[in-house]
């Protein structure tokens, strides 16, 4: 795809953009991207709001107006079957003959995963579904009315606070059920698409594939869970090599790897018992990534109970830091050598 269609199949799912916004996400300079950016404005496809560092883009009203193709339907959850239901969208939206296998496999996976979730979690008494298909993405919405997912977890799992049951979710595994569910479903998810959003009560957790970044931000309140998914119809990513990633060879194909968004809720990590809750539950796994992208700085503590005790006490575990800042990197090799 063109970075012009990508430019406007962005805009199209975000409503409006940043021009330096954009030039990060597509890897390229302001330069290249106002090249891009004018042709599209000449085209009259894109308008431009605003003015000096507050100028922003969005589609324009004639490009707004193109017709895409949707399904949305209310269904009682008592006795519904997810599998049967993405048969109903598969027909309505012909989504066979109009996307590429790849895309259609991830987008029945993360369909039927979610709405799974709602059935049998949510406790809710029904459910809103919206399914989109329009000339750039294929996305859908799963609604619920019931308990809310964070609270459920929080509450189930004694946890007293719904951030902390964010923080959990994240690491995979995660689950209200285990005996009926591994926890799986919402991680893969999560990895699969573009964008993928869980809205509940006061929590938007967002995951931001395309610039490869999970956040977390503070919205209004919301009855129930609401889930948001999206990919692009020329995506090339494959689910088999998602599960590939986390499930490996190695491992024999079993979920033993994942990856931990440091950053979700600090900039700043300094004791042990922050270090402890973060590595609550991931016993569980034999490979460990944690992300430390925004993170500013971290004591001595933490890094001495996650880099030296904790794969002292869990033997054959491995723990990967990403995105670490050449500062925090000196720290972390200060602390370990000076340890050993």
């Amino acid at each position: 795809m063109k970075i012009t269609e990508q430019i406007l199949a962005y805009l199209d799912e975000h409503n409006y953009a940043t021009g330096k916004e954009l030039a990060d996400l597509f890897g390229i300079s302001r330069q290249a991207l106002n090249k891009h950016i004018q042709t599209l404005i000449q085209s009259r496809l894109v308008i431009k709001e605003g003015v000096t560092k507050g100028v922003q883009y969005q589609l324009a009203r004639s490009r707004r107006s193109r017709k895409r193709s949707a399904f949305k339907h209310r269904f009682l959850l008592h006795g519904l079957e997810e599998h049967r239901v993405f048969e109903r969208v598969l027909v309505q939206l012909n989504l066979k003959q109009t996307l590429r296998k790849n895309v259609s496999d991830i987008l029945q996976f993360a369909f039927t995963e979610m709405l799974n979730n709602a059935i049998d979690h949510s406790q809710s008494e029904y459910c809103d579904i919206q399914v989109f298909l329009d000339p750039f993405t294929c996305s859908f919405v799963i609604r619920d009315f019931g308990i809310g997912i964070f609270h459920s977890i929080s509450q189930k799992r004694n946890l007293g606070d719904e951030q902390l049951a964010v923080g959990e979710l994240i690491k995979g595994k995660t689950t209200t059920a285990p005996e009926q569910h591994s926890g799986e479903g919402i991680f893969f998810t999560s990895k699969c698409g573009d964008e993928f959003i869980l809205d509940s009560h006061g929590l938007a957790l967002i995951f931001e594939n395309r610039k490869n970044d999970v956040f977390l931000r503070e919205k209004r309140y919301r009855q129930g869970s609401e889930v948001r998914f999206t990919i692009t119809r020329n995506s090339r990513r494959e689910l088999k090599s998602v599960f590939q990633t986390y499930a490996p060879r190695s491992f024999d194909y079993r979920f033993e790897r994942t990856q931990v968004a440091v950053s979700l809720f600090d900039r700043e990590y300094l004791s042990r018992s922050e270090a402890r809750r973060l590595l609550t539950g991931l016993d569980k796994f034999k490979a460990v990534i944690l992300d430390f992208k925004r993170v500013r700085i971290i004591g001595r503590g933490f890094i001495d109970e996650v880099f030296r005790i904790y794969p002292q006490t869990h033997p054959g575990m491995s723990i990967q830091p990403v995105n670490v800042s050449p500062v925090i990197q000196s720290m972390i090799d200060a602390v370990v050598d000076n340890k050993k």
